[in-house]
């Protein structure tokens, strides 16, 4: 699609964090970069909304006193312009499994641009536990922004997006191998727990522990598996929290009387 893709790029790390950067320089590639991302580190905040929020210039675009939704909101409402493609990242630390979808905001910005209809990327690094926490290069970002920025360049001519509203993405660490590209489905596999020490109740992922361990509970074809076997995750999935009908709640609720 080349330089008529325009490419509204956000994170939750803020706008300062190398993995924005190695993103942004990576996508100009293939399209035209807007950056609206948070002017601090808004990690874990899930889809927050300030409603409320300054805007400053900044070198690579604009830094908002915000979210990473409020950046997504005012990005696709405000700021322009109106983007082909929403990309979320490059977070510091992998996104993986269903149960983090919710509280990442990496993730959630992603979500919101999917409400919007507008076709989005979340993109994560994964950091081994034996490192974590590590403060990245940009360098480091290699295998991430060259994944995120393919599947910018091909992903919306391809017909990815008539199937899915946002891809969740998860790269390892370049280590000098060629590393391949996996379609995979969020894990289900939890398991956090707490402990409380003189009232002080301490929550424990106990989720990434399971990461250090040949024995891994992810079977094969979630985006769990794919990163510790050191791939590309690609997460095609959707937005709005939908099932099918359920017969017993329909009789439960024909049933009810005021």
């Amino acid at each position: 699609m080349g330089d008529s893709l325009e490419i509204l790029l956000t994170n939750d790390d803020g706008i300062d964090s190398p993995g924005i950067r190695a993103l942004y320089e990576s996508l100009q590639e293939v399209g035209n970069v807007t950056t609206v991302a948070p002017a601090t580190d808004q990690s874990a905040v899930g889809r927050a909304m300030s409603y409320e929020v300054e805007v400053e210039e900044h070198e690579i675009g604009y830094a908002i006193t915000g979210t990473p939704t409020d950046c997504v909101v005012a990005g696709l409402t405000e700021i322009g312009p109106y983007p082909d493609l929403v990309v979320s990242g490059c977070n510091n630390g992998a996104n993986l499994g269903a149960y983090v979808l919710g509280r990442s905001g990496t993730v959630s910005a992603a979500v919101e641009a999917a409400f919007f209809d507008v076709p989005s990327i979340a993109v994560s690094l994964h950091v081994p536990n034996d490192l974590w926490p590590y403060d990245t290069s940009i360098e480091e970002y290699d295998v991430a922004a060259d994944a995120a920025t393919y599947l910018a360049e091909h992903a919306l001519e391809s017909g990815v997006f008539e199937g899915a509203e946002y891809l969740n993405v998860n790269a390892p660490m370049p280590n000098g191998e060629s590393v391949p590209m996996e379609v995979t489905r969020p894990s289900h596999v939890y398991d956090m727990d707490t402990t409380n020490e003189a009232g002080v109740i301490t929550l424990h992922d106990r989720t990434w522990e399971q990461m250090n361990d040949e024995t891994l509970p992810d079977a094969e074809g979630t985006d769990r598996r794919a990163v510790f076997e050191g791939k590309v995750s690609v997460s095609p999935l959707t937005a709005p929290h939908t099932t099918h009908r359920h017969e017993s709640l329909d009789e439960l609720v024909t049933e009810y009387r005021f």
